[in-house]
């Protein structure tokens, strides 16, 4: 089963189209994963 990291994690990867080692706890989601809006 996964955690809700792991699910949330999943769901950015896909709708961001960046690399699953980019996505981290720390990550900002305008600064380090280029969202401009949600």
């Amino acid at each position: 089963m996964s955690t809700i990291e792991e699910r949330v994690k999943k769901i950015v990867v896909e709708q961001l189209g960046v690399k699953e080692e980019e996505v981290t706890a720390e990550s900002s989601f305008v600064d380090d994963l280029g969202a401009d809006s949600l």
